[in-house]
């Protein structure tokens, strides 16, 4: 079967540009293939790193939303143990 893909154009201003052709070169890869594993990435989180990343939080709601995620982390080590 084949893959279904999407052709997406993406605004950046030039300083994002220039560090993503950095990474690029770096890693090696094309910009189609790093913006694809970001994007493919990033749609498969919850809601709380979404928000997080996106950056639309308040800087008290950021610091509540950090110590829930640190809670969050300590349980998980608590029941791996």
């Amino acid at each position: 079967m084949v893959d279904r893909r999407a052709i997406m154009r993406i605004q950046l201003d030039a300083g994002a540009k220039e560090e993503l052709d950095e990474l690029c070169d770096k890693r090696g890869m094309t910009q189609i293939a790093v913006m694809s594993r970001l994007v493919g990435w990033f749609v498969k989180q919850d809601d709380v790193i979404q928000t997080a990343v996106m950056a639309s939080l308040s800087e008290p709601e950021l610091r509540r939303l950090a110590k829930q995620l640190l809670k969050q982390l300590a349980s998980r080590g608590k029941n791996s143990k």
